[in-house]
């Protein structure tokens, strides 16, 4: 009976592999149809492929892991303050660049930001850094994938096996669907999960006496999950967390091109204002599930996912295996999506200007669909070593893009920025943040006093907030002290609004 779910999870994926099928047929073989769907979608379609994008092994697994182990107030961080900040920041940064998108054609950021300052180098720049920490990301949709699988079929399927079978169908379903077959695909999932994950609330809870039982039995067991704050959940925790998640969202390239591809203002107007409401429905069911099972008499294995075990000890085996499908194919729409705008960030931003400028279209959507394949399995082999868990993983990856945001919110207001300053504002935060991550903390004595140096937190602040702040300072500043160089043209941002 263990493999009857992996059964059913090879069924769903195989029903949006045919989705991703028709789009083929469909869709055109330009790159601006692989890459943005020819920029035609409107809003319930946009607004459910940003959201099913983002719907990913962070938030299905690593989340509920998290309410579990620390309590509920993660609902805090992701659902409210994260659902309100990245709307207000769809609107400041995503609503200016679909404005320059459509007036100049433009298919990803470093392609925009290459052409308003004359510098291949820094098209190259915003490439290499975005497909820097796309990889991890990628990586930690196949983590979450191995986890889930081996719960729901109590390891009859490893680890690796899991891992293996997002691995495959996520690049046969890019290569085959570009991002037409993606987005439509991602309305179904959307709503699909939205369902299945509230109906599993309402099964769980009735088996367990309802929401007052669940409760009641989560604080008896965690009194500290009854209070806001307290343990992990410092204020510094909060909006470290909230910040750079937020911020770090909108230079993922995955959703930073979706930006570019709205039918019309009002689309996209539409799509920002619903977001928050959206990210509710989804994060409050998901984390309170987590939280809840604190309290509940079931026994979760190191390293395993609460919410699989949660659904396989109170629900039928056939429903347990429909959400953890539903949640795979939520991590395939990630996945995906991350592949494709991964693969145009390579092939025109890396691939085109560096290596072969006269490329056609269609041979560039090939090398793309060359480059999702290569890229996916790497991000594989790397997941077979487990380099940390789900939360460490993704937080790592946030923080990363999170330091991209500043330089480019500034670039795209204030006209006096230069060539420099962004090169600078966006090499050096990287450069520091990367030996934050890669070295290990050291400790020293400084006048009497132990200091512990490259560590990921002071005083319980994220250190990218720092780098943040520090990204935007040199920006401003050494545009402020450098002349604009051969190349630049302010008047590629100067775009009216609708």
């Amino acid at each position: 009976m263990t493999l009857q779910p992996l059964g059913i999870v090879v069924a769903y994926l195989l029903l949006a592999l045919g989705v991703g099928f028709l789009a083929y047929r469909v869709g055109g073989s330009d790159a601006e149809d692989f890459y943005l769907a020819s920029r035609t979608l409107g809003t319930l379609v946009l607004l459910f492929t940003t959201f099913a994008t983002l719907l990913s092994a962070f938030t299905f697994f690593g989340g509920p892991n998290l309410a579990y182990a620390a309590g509920p107030e993660w609902i805090l961080v992701m659902g409210l303050m994260d659902g309100i900040l990245f709307a207000v920041l769809w609107y400041v940064i995503g609503y200016r660049q679909w404005l320059i998108g459509r007036a100049r054609e433009y298919v990803t950021l470093g392609e925009m930001l290459g052409d308003r300052f004359g510098s291949p180098l820094l098209r190259a720049l915003v490439a290499g850094v975005s497909l820097l920490w796309l990889f991890p990301y990628v990586m930690l949709q196949q983590m979450g994938a191995g986890e889930a699988l081996r719960g729901l079929t109590a390891g009859a399927v490893p680890y690796w096996g899991g891992a293996a079978l997002i691995t495959v169908f996520m690049i046969v379903y890019v290569m085959l669907a570009g991002l037409r077959g993606v987005a439509w695909t991602d309305t179904l999932q959307g709503l699909f999960m939205l369902s299945v994950l509230w109906v599993a609330v309402v099964w769980i809870v009735g088996a367990v006496g309802g929401v007052d039982a669940a409760t009641e039995g989560m604080i008896a067991a965690n009194p500290d999950f009854a209070g806001l704050g307290g343990g992990l959940y410092s204020p510094q925790f909060i909006v470290s967390s909230a910040v750079t998640i937020a911020f770090g969202v909108t230079m993922f390239p995955q959703i930073n091109q979706r930006f570019f591809v709205a039918k019309s203002a009002t689309v996209l107007k539409r799509s920002f204002a619903l977001w928050p409401v959206l990210v509710l429905l989804l994060f409050v069911p998901a984390f309170m599930l987590g939280a809840w099972a604190a309290g509940l008499p079931i026994e979760v294995p190191e390293g395993a996912n609460v919410l699989s075990v949660l659904l396989a000890e109170y629900t039928p085996t056939w429903f347990a295996a429909l959400v953890v499908a539903g949640a795979m194919a939520a991590m395939m729409s990630s996945s995906d999506s991350m592949l494709l705008s991964g693969s145009s960030y390579f092939t025109r931003d890396l691939y085109r200007p560096l290596v072969r400028p006269d490329a056609s279209d269609r041979r560039e959507a090939w090398i793309a669909r060359i480059g999702v394949a290569a890229f996916a399995t790497l991000a594989f082999v790397a997941s077979l070593t487990r380099p940390g868990t789900l939360i460490e993983v993704g937080d790592t990856a946030f923080s990363g893009f999170a330091l991209l945001a500043p330089p480019v919110m500034i670039a795209l207001y204030r006209e006096a920025t230069t060539r420099d300053g962004m090169l600078v504002g966006v090499a050096v935060p990287q450069v520091l943040y990367l030996l934050h991550v890669l070295v290990p903390a050291t400790t020293v004595r400084i006048a009497g006093t132990s200091v512990e140096l490259l560590a990921r937190a002071y005083g319980g602040w994220d250190v990218a907030l720092a780098f943040m702040l520090l990204g935007a300072v040199l920006t401003v500043g050494v545009s402020a002290v450098s002349s604009p160089s051969f190349g630049e043209d302010a008047e590629r941002f100067a775009v009216g609004g609708d």
